[in-house]
């Protein structure tokens, strides 16, 4: 025997950090010569074991040295070592022949553990992770992972009985990452890295860069290869690489997947990704809608959590099928000309014992301080946005989505929690930056160089924030000093919206103001007005019970009427689903909508009410390409609280502008003059008193011409018929549409 006992014994306890070191084929020397080659391997349910020569054939004995499967064998007068395979067989009887994963070179290179270590590395979810590949014409799965502080990695899974003792990785000089190829190891394989953590605890971890993950309880990364996929969606890419996202119409469906749509006839099990594919894009396609926004799609244990506490920040959660499932959806979207935008969670992740929390031991992902590293609201935990590692691995993971999947952009959840020190946290409970405040320097930095590498890499691919606070600049270009993200979602619009909303129309007039406030700062960031999941739930009640009124049809005349308010006032619209067409109850994450409802006429009306203001922001081009831009509003009238009613101006390029008057209250407003900048006609094409909607076909005869009587500080105006409840447009004859 060549090897010592004691490292023998280190093999057998699992304690051997430097496999390669021992195993495979090594050089021994006697006396400054080479004598020959030793031959080692490790081989479980093994009865004997030869070492071949790929180029000879000649065969090899080698020396069982423990019943679990440890062999060696010397090979006299050999100089160099030589391709070689091993042929074992079984106790059974059974020869197989073995390819040595210790005869391969890392995979993981110097240059890309240099890159990860500055946290440059873009696409570090090709090279960490299991990446299935083809070495020296031999199919493999090269794994890779980073715990820098155990003393022992290894790869288990169902090839090895999940034994730590037969597959130990080895470290790739300091930079923290554990490696190894193993030979005919493939797509559907489960695994886990079993790691002798920093305080000497043995422990089974999942892989932060898997690529698929099957559910709880055991939760293991899964090997898969979707890169043999075809695209077909290539005319749209290079379509939104040449579209100004700014000046363009945006108008997203938020939807959760688990909730949208089930199968009663079936359980109410979920739709799959490929039903989804079919369904849920022919109906965005029906209703208007230009993108989809889905609520969390990575991996996920938790449904309560409706995905925002992530485990797998670079796989499709497997709930609606494999990785390739989940392109093909996106693909099939691309085929409608509907783009897709996918919640992003850096903010924080969960403590799972076989996740993130704690990888190697340490406080790896996390800060090591809970001032800094908890969040005592979400009992989750916080990045350590400070370790160039742990950047690296965030921005890595939003490439890997738009890169491997194809989406067209990311909404940040809960950005305000990494941009302040103190949120949610007393007096006492955090730790000041360098400087003595409450900024997050290395959050910032990190959503900056995030937002910079997305837009450099994908043309045309969009960043959202979900951000409540009035922290300046993050929509602001980086060069500028700002956070960078292209637009963020109008949480104050939506608040004080919604508020006046629910008000009695008797009491509307004193609370006029929360219709007009926004515009104070309406241009301040590039904003999104969002109707979100978070409104429906926890107690909130649905949009339609929100509203005021009696009955269904009360209430559903004042939804329509802020719906019409939202998406004539300037900004790019999200909306949640259900909201589309009235949906009576609460939002629950783990039914489906309630489809049923559409027999009621009053829901197929706010549905009809809905395709149509998606059909007037797409027809006016104006309307989106002035939607960031203060040049494209003018008030008519802010200030009429008494009888609730608004009016303004979304102007574009020349001519473009429409008029847009809003009657907030139940009575009728006759021969109601606004202001108007052209004497010409003005043509009605847009009345919420429409049948369609359930109205009465009250308005204005199609059009009004302008009349030389001066008001609102203008040299024309309109005498206007303004229906109770509703909103009206109207354009200037000359005023052509868009598309």
């Amino acid at each position: 025997m060549i090897i010592s006992g004691e490292e023998l014994g280190n093999f057998l306890s699992a304690r051997h950090a430097c496999p390669h070191d021992r195993l495979g084929m090594h050089r021994v020397g006697k006396n400054g010569k080479i004598a020959g080659v030793v031959v080692r391997a490790y081989l479980r349910d093994a009865e004997s074991c030869c070492t071949v020569s790929n180029v000879t054939g000649e065969k090899f004995s080698m020396a069982k040295l423990d019943s679990s499967g440890f062999f060696e064998g010397f090979i006299k007068n050999v100089g160099e070592v030589f391709p070689y395979k091993f042929l074992a067989k079984t106790h059974g009887g059974a020869e197989t022949i073995k390819c040595d994963p210790y005869s391969f070179l890392p995979t993981v290179s110097q240059f890309d553990c240099y890159l990860f270590g500055h946290g440059k590395h873009r696409q570090i979810s090709k090279r960490l992770g299991a990446n299935v590949r083809t070495i020296n014409g031999i199919r493999g799965t090269a794994f890779a992972v980073w715990a820098p502080n155990a003393k022992r990695v290894s790869a288990v899974g169902d090839f090895n009985g999940w034994d730590g003792r037969y597959h130990p990785m080895r470290m790739l000089g300091v930079s923290g990452i554990w490696e190894l190829f193993i030979p005919e190891i493939g797509n559907g394989e489960k695994y886990k890295y079993e790691l002798t953590d920093a305080r000497g605890n043995l422990t089974l971890k999942s892989d932060p860069f898997g690529s698929y993950f099957e559910g709880p309880p055991h939760n293991a990364s899964v090997v898969f290869d979707s890169s043999a996929y075809e695209w077909h969606d290539w005319d749209w890419l290079a379509k939104r690489a040449e579209t100004d996202w700014h000046r363009s119409c945006i108008s997203a469906y938020e939807v959760h997947l688990d909730s949208w749509m089930r199968v009663p006839e079936e359980g109410d099990r979920v739709l799959t990704y490929a039903e989804l594919g079919e369904k849920l894009s022919a109906y965005v396609k029906k209703m208007g809608f230009t993108h989809v926004e889905f609520l969390p799609v990575a991996e996920y244990p938790f449904p309560g959590s409706w995905g925002y506490q992530v485990t797998g920040f670079f796989a499709p959660t497997h709930r609606y099928g494999t990785p390739t499932d989940f392109m093909r959806l996106v693909d099939r979207l691309h085929a409608d000309s509907i783009g897709v935008i996918v919640d992003f969670v850096p903010a924080h992740f969960p403590k799972d014992a076989f996740a993130l929390a704690e990888f190697d031991g340490t406080k790896l992902y996390e800060h090591e301080d809970t001032r800094q590293g908890c969040h005592g609201e979400w009992g989750t935990l916080v990045f350590n946005y400070g370790r160039h590692e742990v950047r690296n691995f965030l921005i890595g993971s939003a490439v890997n989505w738009f890169e491997r999947f194809h989406i067209d952009g990311i909404r940040v959840d809960a950005v305000a929690s990494m941009l302040y020190l103190d949120y949610s946290r007393q007096s006492g409970d955090w730790l000041p930056n360098r400087y003595g405040g409450k900024e997050n320097i290395e959050a910032i930095e990190f959503l900056r160089e995030m937002n910079d590498t997305i837009h450099e890499m994908f043309p045309g691919a969009l960043t959202i924030a979900e951000e409540s606070t009035s922290f300046s600049g993050i929509t602001r270009d980086i060069k500028s000093h700002g956070i960078g993200f292209d637009f963020k979602w109008n949480m104050g619009w939506m608040h004080d919206t919604l508020h006046y909303f629910s008000k009695d129309p008797i009491y509307r007039k004193h609370h006029h103001n929360q219709l007009t406030f926004a515009m104070l700062y309406q241009y301040s960031e590039n904003f999104i007005a969002a109707i979100s999941h978070d409104e429906v739930v926890h107690g909130k009640r649905s949009m339609l019970r929100k509203m005021p009124g009696a009955t269904i049809a009360e209430k559903t005349r004042h939804l329509m009427a802020l719906y019409s308010y939202m998406w004539m006032w300037p900004g790019k619209k999200t909306l949640f689903m259900g909201c589309e067409f009235g949906q009576s109850n609460e939002w629950q994450c783990d039914k489906s909508l309630d489809w049923h409802l559409l027999q009621y006429p009053d829901h197929r009306r706010v549905q009809n009410l809905v395709v149509d203001l998606n059909k007037i922001y797409r027809s006016y081009d104006f309307l989106a390409e002035y939607d960031v831009d203060s040049r494209g509003f003018e008030w008519i009238s802010c200030d009429d609280c008494d009888n609730s009613v608004i009016a303004f101006i979304r102007r574009g390029d020349g001519n473009a502008r429409m008029a847009v008057a809003c009657n907030f209250t139940p009575v009728e407003r006759t021969n109601y003059r606004i202001g108007v900048p052209e004497k010409c006609f003005w043509e009605e094409v847009f009345n919420g008193d429409c049948e369609r909607y359930g109205g009465m076909n009250r308005g204005n005869f199609g059009g009004k011409f302008a009349e030389d009587v001066p008001f609102h500080g203008r040299e024309f105006s309109l005498s206007l018929y303004l229906p109770p409840l509703s909103l009206i447009c109207l354009v200037p004859s000359q005023c052509k549409r868009g598309n």
